[in-house]
């Protein structure tokens, strides 16, 4: 279970992750009426309930959903997990799973048009064109470059008058729907909303349309917006820039290294067919799983999923990850001079989500950083006085495949990035020295109990939880057995964990200096 560390601007633009977002937050239909008090303290019976209430399925073409009947509220929260995201990335296209995320809101052959037939042909010639100016950009030909792009201008517009804006958007908001959203991280795509509950067919319609014949109009002027975003969260921010240049240096092979956004240069290259070639790979029903929560008969669910989602043809597996990062053999740096102040940020090497381990890992990273009454906080912030901000969290850039446990701090005005690291690997030393306060791991796992149970609190939420977890660790229970692994953690194992963890050899440091300073 991730503890609550990602909620700060830094923080996300440490994960790097994008979002769209198109309608407002869930209303009050969303909350569900958490736990007595009783349960609470021992959340088990809750759970269990909960469990009960899970059902799943998988159709013949391969995709699986995860029902779950919550019946106090007339809503249903909607989550589509595509196990595809940065790291599946071919050389040279990195930003494509992010890029198709913005593209898959642009309709289909009946969505986001007034007349598919006239814009089809249209869409083609602006690929052509494309593909003429890129040669003529190469043979320096400028006056070719000039004349093709006045004409590139010429049928933008031609097709651009045909499109309907946010057509998708405005059903789903016609019809009550709220949250209409998605990310793209390292590891998956996902995609949700929300709809009242007689309006179940209306989202097996939309969203089996959507990922059955998308049609990635406005490729081009998606390609400007996009780019833009990377000139915000990268080009911009001195922490972006520092970490695109920081998990560079901390991995070698693994491509955990690549900015989910993307490089400037593979972005302007991308073409239209990269992104249909990547979804032609990666979207088959094989490779989605689907979680739906609320007020449902899964009968009902089951029935509607085999008529619209049935209709998806089978497709061969995509490719894995294949490329394992070998252990580190040595500290590793990366320093950065930037109009900026001072930054210090300090990662060290850990298993997957899928590890035994995982929970132990996850206590460290709270008991150091989380909140006002973490390690870091107390001790650079609070009574040093040497940083502004000193947080860290685990699953860094994701957790699907080995990564990092991540430390930063915002240096104080008048102190260094060396006092900052000095302090912080004080801190590291002492877990390892150290058997962690019985009273201290209490309190976090009355924290980790909190979480759960404010994760469970939504639909969203849970279809969230349960598609996760369901990819990654290769069962949705993992979610709910992960509580009573926490329970079993023992201050040997904290100090077992950090010992093996918090080593010279498996750290990768990154400074931020100011710049002329």
């Amino acid at each position: 279970m991730r503890l609550p560390r990602l909620k700060r601007i830094v923080l996300l633009l440490l994960i790097l992750c994008t979002s769209l977002a198109f309608i407002g937050t869930p209303t009050w239909a969303e909350t569900l009426k958490p736990p007595s008090p009783e349960e609470s303290q021992s959340i088990q019976p809750y759970l269990d309930r909960v469990k009960q209430k899970v059902t799943t399925f998988k159709l013949k073409n391969g995709l699986k959903f995860i029902v779950l009947e919550r019946h106090q509220a007339p809503v249903i929260a909607f989550h589509t997990y595509a196990d595809v995201g940065g790291v599946n990335e071919p050389i040279g296209q990195t930003g494509v799973a992010h890029y198709l995320e913005h593209l898959a809101f642009k309709g289909t052959r009946r969505i986001g048009t007034t007349d598919y037939e006239a814009e089809q042909p249209l869409l083609d010639q602006q690929d052509q064109l494309f593909d003429q100016i890129q040669a003529a950009k190469a043979k320096q030909d400028e006056q070719a470059v000039q004349a093709l792009t006045q004409e590139f201008a010429e049928i933008s517009k031609q097709a651009g008058d045909l499109v309907t804006q946010n057509e998708l958007g405005q059903i789903i908001n016609q019809q009550g729907g709220v949250g209409l959203n998605a990310t793209t991280s390292s590891d998956a795509t996902r995609y949700f909303y929300s709809l009242p509950a007689n309006k179940l067919e209306l989202w097996m319609s939309l969203e089996s349309e959507r990922f059955l014949e998308p049609v990635f109009r406005e490729f081009y002027k998606e390609k400007e917006v996009i780019l833009e975003e990377r000139r915000l969260r990268t080009d911009n921010s001195p922490i972006g820039k520092m970490v695109e240049a920081f998990l560079g240096e901390a991995f070698d092979v693994h491509p955990y290294l690549q900015p989910v956004i993307g490089y400037e240069k593979d972005l302007r290259n991308l073409t239209r067919q990269n992104v249909q070639d990547f979804f032609d790979t990666y979207y088959g029903p094989s490779n989605l799983t689907i979680a739906i929560v609320g007020d449902v008969n899964p009968q009902e669910v089951k029935k509607l999923a085999k008529a619209y989602f049935g209709r998806f043809k089978s497709r061969s597996q995509p490719p894995n990850v294949t490329q394992v990062e070998p252990p580190q053999q040595k500290t590793k740096s990366v320093t950065l001079e930037l109009k900026s102040q001072p930054w210090y940020l300090e990662g060290y090497h850990r298993p997957a989500i899928s590890d035994p381990d995982h929970v132990m890992y996850e206590l460290i990273a709270s008991l150091l950083s989380d909140g006002r009454t973490s390690r870091l906080y107390k001790s650079l912030v609070e009574s040093q006085k040497i940083a502004l901000s000193a947080e860290g969290f685990s699953g860094f850039p994701g957790d699907k495949y080995p990564n990092l446990m991540l430390f930063y701090a915002l240096t104080a005005p008048g102190h260094t990035v060396e006092e900052v690291a000095t302090s912080l690997n004080t801190e590291l030393e002492r877990l390892k020295t150290e058997l962690v306060d019985v009273q201290d791991l209490d309190r976090l796992k009355t924290q980790a109990r909190a979480s759960l149970l404010r994760s469970l609190d939504s639909n969203t939420g849970m279809a969230r939880l349960l598609t996760e977890y369901d990819v990654k660790t290769g069962d949705w229970r993992n979610l709910f057995s992960e509580l009573q692994k926490i329970e079993a953690v023992t201050p040997e194992d904290m100090q077992r964990i950090a010992q093996a963890t918090f080593t010279p050899e498996n750290r990768t440091v990154g400074y931020i200096l100011s710049k002329g300073k």
